[in-house]
């Protein structure tokens, strides 16, 4: 039993450091960081041309990034205000020149809108050849048709209008609407009623398109 006391009391008496190993440590630390900062020194000195251009490189990568986000920003806000101002006072030369100087959609709807006010059948022709967009490209077809269909034979007609004839164009339900006017024009029901069966049997098709196609069956 006293032995048993005895190891007890030993677990309880803290273990502490003397004067000397204290002493010792703080000389350790003191050289540690001593070393340290010399090879900190010696690091710096040697390659401090690099680390300069590095820092300056990453400001100037930085700075011209910033720049070319406001400047982009500028543009956009600039291009935004001429389009609004040319669409107000409804003037198709500004909205001409925006087209030619802006680009991507942008330059598609002033175009198109220029042509609404101008009725100047060459900017249809020029989005049908070199529109930005998809969408502005076949929009100008369906106008052109429109305007020169009677000169084309079904055929043709169908032909021309061919590029919607997917439902990746949003004007597919109008152009195959327009294809089946075309045959109907020419006593062609046969030809009409498959594309207008289709047209009313479709859940997707635009009310207005299904009504007029069920008018027309």
């Amino acid at each position: 039993m006293t032995n048993m006391l005895e190891r007890n009391k030993n677990k309880n008496i803290k273990q502490t450091k003397t004067r000397e190993e204290y002493a010792e440590d703080a000389l350790y630390r003191e050289v540690w960081e001593d070393v340290n900062n010399e090879k900190t020194q010696k690091f710096l000195k040697k390659y401090w041309r690099h680390i300069v251009g590095c820092v300056l490189a990453i400001m100037i990568v930085v700075c011209g990034i910033q720049i070319g986000n406001r400047m982009r920003y500028a543009s956009k806000m600039a291009v935004a205000q001429a389009h609004e101002t040319a669409l107000a006072s409804m003037d198709a030369n500004a909205l001409a020149n925006l087209a030619h100087n802006s680009g991507g959609a942008t330059s598609d709807l002033a175009l198109f809108q220029s042509y609404l006010i101008d009725k100047d059948i060459q900017k249809l022709e020029t989005l049908e050849k070199s529109a930005h967009t998809r969408d502005f490209k076949d929009l100008a077809k369906l106008h052109l048709a429109s305007i020169r269909g009677d000169k084309m034979t079904t055929v043709e007609f169908e032909q021309y209008l061919s590029s919607m004839d997917t439902k990746k164009s949003p004007f597919f339900y109008t152009a195959r609407l327009m294809v089946a006017e075309k045959y109907l024009s020419e006593n062609n029901k046969d030809k009409a009623a498959p594309i207008l069966d289709t047209i009313i049997n479709d859940k997707d098709a635009p009310g207005s398109i299904s009504s007029t196609a069920q008018m027309l069956r």
